[in-house]
């Protein structure tokens, strides 16, 4: 596989869609830090979408490009009605969730169970690609249960992509269906990246991205050496600046002149917008930055003060210089 030809896919490097985290509001911090990484929504089921409050689910601001839209559902016709409703909204991609193992999910008969169902898969793919124009892609694990067989995964992926799916991001672990909480799910069950690797060169037209503990550059470059991309999850949640790498790490891009500081700047003009446009409390917004400062001296009383909900009622610029004071005074005690 040629370097170029990787750095050429738009999902060389993407932030996992991750459930009460990734927001809009999370997912406009992401994009101060990489122009290129493409960020995918908290999971959102089509009887929500079709039943619910559709802007609330579906606005996002337009400075998310490229984003994903990730819908949980099995059944064919309202995944197709909800896949239009993406691409109407703007969204750059839809993608289905096979990788959910929480028990509410699987009562909705969507998420990993669908696994066991590849032709049910396949079926709601294709339904999906008719009804757009844009990329239909899909998140799955490498198999269910304790069956570890890497037949099982490359079968799915067989009859999947012979509906039309072109893009999958591969977590490579089992999800066990019972007995484990979505928790577990993603540390008990070992990692297998080979199962991934193999479905690469057994399917060297489609696009692969490993996902599932990836939490240093060296795994990052481990990855593609083998694989189209990787889709980092808590980590990139975590640890926020490391994303301020990947643009000129990843896509050749020339290295970003941004700094904490600034990305800080920009998240309180956008608290701002948000309350005088939506009433939206900063803090609300804020939660997601919190990992800014990992591992800086100060980052502890810096944290202390963004979480201050005594402060909610100030002005988020106020709010940054009082955590920037706490940031000086660690600094003079060193």
């Amino acid at each position: 596989m040629k370097d170029e030809d990787k750095t050429l896919s738009p999902w060389r490097m993407s932030v996992a869609p991750m459930m009460d985290w990734t927001d809009r509001h999370c997912r406009f911090f992401h994009r101060l830090l990489t122009r290129r990484a493409f960020l995918y929504t908290e999971m959102v089921t089509t009887g929500a979408l079709l039943h619910g409050d559709i802007p609330r689910h579906l606005d996002f601001n337009k400075e998310e490009h490229p984003v994903a839209l990730q819908l949980g559902g099995s059944d064919t016709a309202e995944l197709a009605q909800c896949a239009k409703l993406a691409e109407q909204w703007g969204y750059d991609e839809v993608n289905l969730n096979c990788g959910c193992p929480s028990e509410r999910v699987q009562r909705g008969s969507f998420g990993a169970c669908l696994m066991a169902e590849p032709q049910l898969v396949a079926d709601c793919v294709k339904a999906m690609v008719d009804a757009v124009g844009i990329p239909v892609t899909v998140k799955h694990r490498i198999g269910i249960d304790k069956v570890e067989s890497y037949d099982f995964v490359r079968d799915f992926v067989g009859a999947v992509s012979q509906a039309g799916c072109g893009v999958f991001f591969v977590h490579a672990r089992n999800a066990w269906l019972k007995g484990l909480s979505p928790k577990e799910n993603r540390e008990v069950p070992p990692l297998r990246y080979d199962f991934v690797h193999r479905l690469k060169r057994d399917f060297p037209h489609l696009t692969f991205a490993l996902n599932g503990g990836i939490a240093a550059p060296e795994q990052v470059s481990e990855a593609l050496a083998h694989v189209d991309g990787a889709m980092i999850g808590r980590e990139a949640y975590h640890n926020p600046w490391w994303l301020s790498t990947w643009d000129a790490a990843y896509f050749g891009e020339p290295q970003r002149d941004i700094s904490r500081e600034t990305v800080e700047m920009a998240m309180c003009d956008y608290m701002a917008r948000e309350k005088k446009l939506h009433g939206t409390p900063w803090p609300n917004i804020a939660r997601h930055m919190l990992g800014l400062r990992n591992g800086l001296p100060g980052a502890r009383r810096w944290r202390r003060v963004w979480s201050d909900h005594k402060l909610r009622d100030s002005d988020p610029h106020d709010v940054m210089a009082l955590a920037d004071e706490e940031v000086a005074r660690a600094a003079e005690l060193l």
